[in-house]
């Protein structure tokens, strides 16, 4: 089974990067972790760009592609202002006309020590909006107790994170 990370931070050195890290590390055996790329890159969405019949461009149909070959999703994005980060909006608004997260199984994780729960249910909010499973499993309440780096996770944070990409796998495995 094959997962999309995606980052919805930017920085090199995002907590949420270490975030989807721990949980390529913890994931059962049976999931292959791959971190998605050129989300940054996008363009600004516009419909016009996006009209029936027309090709997207080159950058969107790399992205588009990486989620629709993924079995499933798994997001670790920050909040900024209460809301989702501006580049995921922006790549999850390209992905809005395709078929691509189609009832395809999304895990939620939230690498804020505290706070962050607006965005978490902004997010899950337009994920179930596009059709996507959102999992029960998703970790949208804060449950680290400190900044996630280096794959730094305490045993009761890696117990939970386990649980929930054990949940992923759960979910992708009948479709």
């Amino acid at each position: 089974m094959n997962v999309l990370a995606i980052c919805g931070s930017l920085r090199a050195e995002s907590s949420n990067l270490e975030m989807l890290r721990a949980a390529q590390a913890l994931a059962p055996s049976t999931i292959e972790v791959v971190f998605a790329d050129g989300m940054g890159d996008l363009p600004p969405f516009n419909p016009d760009l996006d009209a029936e019949g027309a090709l997207p461009p080159e950058g969107v149909a790399q992205w588009r592609a990486q989620v629709a070959d993924a079995d499933g999703v798994i997001i670790s994005s920050p909040e900024y202002a209460h809301g989702v980060p501006g580049a995921l909006k922006n790549a999850l608004d390209w992905l809005v006309s395709t078929p691509a997260l189609f009832e395809k199984p999304v895990l939620l994780v939230n690498a804020a020590a505290a706070g962050a729960t607006f965005a978490q249910r902004s997010l899950a909010e337009t994920l179930r909006t596009m059709n996507a499973n959102v999992l029960d499993a998703s970790l949208l309440e804060p449950f680290v107790k400190m900044r996630v780096t280096r794959l730094a996770l305490d045993q009761e944070a890696s117990a939970i994170l386990r649980a929930s990409m054990a949940a992923l796998a759960a979910a992708i495995e009948p479709r």
